[in-house]
């Protein structure tokens, strides 16, 4: 289970901590839908939360990134940069534009996907390669997370954000009951079981296996 951090600003001599996770992806993902159920979570177990999110070019498969801090009391919904507890990255790529919110023990779970940006679709640029071992050699607590295969053990590969979900909410001190709640009470009736089986996969799975 992630550290949590003393938080920037608070009263004198209040304890006060305070933990930054960052979702990042691209547009057509869910990453803001599977934030969104962090912070309803988060609420349900009494955590004060707050949220930031920048996705001006969501439907469109561009950059998407959405910012969760919680604990007793927070008072800014924006991660300072060196100061992002976890990255939940649901593409490769995307984990690479963020790597200045981090800090040396971070925690990061890289979805093995590769979204390919138009630029490199066009010719323009190349896609990196290596960008887990890129990670790794600089960030100890990185894992490798095949996302996409378990959403479709699951039943849907659409419920990869809910499966990333499941994989971070070991490290989170919410019990499953709450989880399993938030997910029932915020998505549509028709979709809850799937989802569902997606989350406890990811909650079952074991990234230090593939990494």
């Amino acid at each position: 289970m992630i550290q949590q951090k003393r938080q920037h600003g608070k009263p004198s001599g209040e304890n006060n901590t305070v933990t930054n996770v960052l979702f990042v992806g691209v547009g057509g993902q869910g990453t803001l839908v599977a934030s969104k159920i962090m912070v309803e979570a988060l609420l349900k177990a009494g955590f004060d939360v707050k949220k930031s999110e920048i996705h001006g070019m969501a439907q469109r498969g561009g950059s998407v990134i959405s910012q969760v801090r919680f604990g007793p009391v927070v008072y800014s919904p924006l991660i300072r940069y060196g100061e992002g507890d976890i990255m939940v990255s649901f593409e490769q790529l995307e984990a690479l534009r963020y790597l200045d919110y981090l800090h040396r023990d971070s925690l990061i779970f890289l979805n093995d996907q590769k979204i390919l940006p138009p630029s490199v679709s066009m010719g323009i640029e190349v896609y990196p390669e290596n960008i887990f071992t890129t990670l790794k050699s600089r960030f100890k607590n990185t894992f490798l997370i095949e996302g996409l295969q378990v959403a479709q053990n699951a039943g849907n590969a659409r419920v990869l954000n809910i499966v990333l979900l499941g994989v971070l909410s070991r490290h989170l001190a919410l019990d499953e009951k709450t989880w399993i709640e938030t997910l029932r009470e915020k998505l549509p009736p028709s979709l809850i079981d799937v989802n569902v089986r997606g989350f406890l996969l990811g909650r079952e799975y074991e990234p230090a296996a593939v990494s």
